[in-house]
């Protein structure tokens, strides 16, 4: 099966694109004025809190418990994620560098590093449940195989 045509093919565009637009995003945005940065990040902030509000939405309105659950779980640790960027870590960096700015730039430049580790970590549970899919799907249609077999032969 090829990748255009497998199952998770739409995902991947999706997760393609989005990769892409993370990369041409920080590339142009290292030469900007604070300003434009401050614009931006403004406009970063609404779009994630879009799509929290969406997420809080489908854990809502899903027919599956499972899957309001999983949606749940992405609620939460954002929730989690936001009050240690917000709080914990920048208490923390108080007083570690000659000024506040310092502090704060240390802080956020630690919490930048471990959301792109993060995000590396899910990329990898990404491909372990969508291979775990794969030969749950390949086991299905060899099954599916044998019963018409089955069926040729009486």
């Amino acid at each position: 099966m090829e990748l255009k045509q497998g199952i998770f093919a739409v995902k991947l565009c999706q997760l393609e694109q989005e990769y892409g637009r993370l990369l041409s995003r920080i590339r142009l945005l290292q030469v900007k004025e604070a300003s434009q940065l401050q614009e931006e990040l403004e406009r970063l902030h609404d779009e994630y809190q879009e799509r929290r509000l969406l997420l809080a939405e489908r854990v809502q309105a899903s027919r599956s418990p499972a899957v309001a659950a999983l949606a749940q779980a992405q609620l939460d640790f954002a929730r989690r994620a936001d009050r240690i960027l917000q709080e914990e870590l920048p208490n923390e960096m108080r007083g570690r560098n000659q000024s506040y700015a310092e502090d704060q730039a240390e802080a956020m430049s630690l919490y930048a590093e471990y959301a792109i580790d993060f995000a590396t970590q899910a990329m990898r549970y990404a491909l372990i449940t969508a291979l775990s899919a794969m030969i749950l799907q390949r086991r299905s249609e060899h099954e599916a195989a044998e019963h018409e077999q089955e069926g040729d032969l009486t």
